[in-house]
């Protein structure tokens, strides 16, 4: 396993998306069940955690997966790589106008939460069209310089969201949807970020579970799981897409491995700037998607394996640049 690089920070190549243990997945686990697996993560030689401050068990109870993660990592906080996200808020938006002390009460909440005094990576979670990105950029720039963070990122934005707010304060990571189900980025968003040496973080690399093979039709989302919601998840689009599994099938038979850790591997393979962030809330497939990084490609098995993709045609695309700007800072005078 080597480390790679986002921005200047380095990292496992496979990092830990922690949402699951709290929402969006339906039924969560006990503490210390989520606790453990977060721990044996982190035994397995993950060093890179991903959270956001409005993970929470219930929707009113935002901070609820900070709050996990930072008893979970407490014992080894100085050995890992800690993400996690920030909203900026209508009430935000229309405050007395200093965007800096707004969003360093949402940076102290988080800190408070995972029980340290800095914050290796901080993404703005999405972008709110009443503020600017180059005045966010502006306010990250300061936090750096104060040794809050060490760097930042932003999430579900296109390359000329990106550029303006790199031009004012260097990104450290755009975390963007990236799989083989959704490769807008390969377009934009890669190329940009190789050039500036800015790090790829993909959530969701596995498609929501289904290019592990084990989403089926007669598979039940229950509860909060917000699968219910992904397109190419409907019974419909899950019967179209099998091809794209059939090849992952073939390729996971001649590599002993699973279908999840060749979607995986194929990313990594790929790019050398991309670190994708698969979640679960089950330690086992946790422990599988992180070996991921020990199933490597040769030249010739890659170019088959893109080859093969390449000639599925998708169904149920979602897409980054249309959610750019979803549900924050867009209706909610109305």
């Amino acid at each position: 396993m080597n480390y790679r690089k986002i921005g200047k920070i380095e990292v496992s190549p496979v990092g830990m998306g922690c949402m699951g243990f709290s929402h969006g997945y339906g039924a969560v686990p006990e503490e210390g069940y989520a606790i453990g697996a977060i721990r044996a993560a982190h035994d397995f030689g993950c060093i890179f955690f991903d959270t956001a401050e409005s993970y929470g068990k219930e929707m009113f109870y935002p901070g609820h997966n900070e709050q996990l993660v930072g008893k979970a990592i407490e014992p080894f906080r100085k050995e890992v790589i800690l993400a996690t996200k920030f909203h900026i808020e209508p009430q935000d938006a229309l405050s007395s106008g200093d965007l800096y002390e707004d969003v360093r009460r949402h940076l102290e909440a988080s800190m408070k939460n995972l029980r340290t005094d800095y914050i290796d990576l901080y993404y703005l979670h999405r972008i709110n069209e009443r503020v600017p990105v180059e005045a966010v950029a502006d306010v990250m720039q300061r936090f750096i310089s104060e040794g809050l963070i060490r760097g930042w990122g932003l999430s579900q934005v296109s390359t000329a969201t990106l550029d303006r707010a790199n031009q004012i304060c260097p990104v450290t990571a755009v975390q963007n949807i990236y799989n083989i189900l959704e490769r807008d980025c390969e377009e934009d968003i890669f190329p940009y970020c190789l050039e500036h040496h800015i790090g790829v973080v993909p959530f969701s690399p596995v498609a929501s579970g289904f290019l592990s093979g084990k989403v089926t039709t007669q598979t039940k989302f229950e509860g909060d799981d917000v699968r219910k919601f992904t397109p190419q998840l409907t019974q419909k689009n899950i019967v179209a897409n099998q091809p794209i599994l059939d090849v992952l099938k073939k390729f996971s038979e001649q590599k002993q491995s699973t279908m999840a850790q060749i979607s995986l591997a194929w990313m990594l393979c790929k790019y050398p700037n991309v670190v994708p962030i698969p979640g679960s809330k089950n330690q086992e497939r946790i422990l599988e998607n992180l070996g991921s990084w020990n199933v490597e490609l040769s030249e010739d098995e890659f170019s088959e394996l893109e080859a093969a993709l390449n000639s599925c045609t998708v169904h149920g695309h979602r897409g980054h640049v249309e959610t750019e700007q979803t549900n924050f800072g867009k209706n909610w005078e109305k």
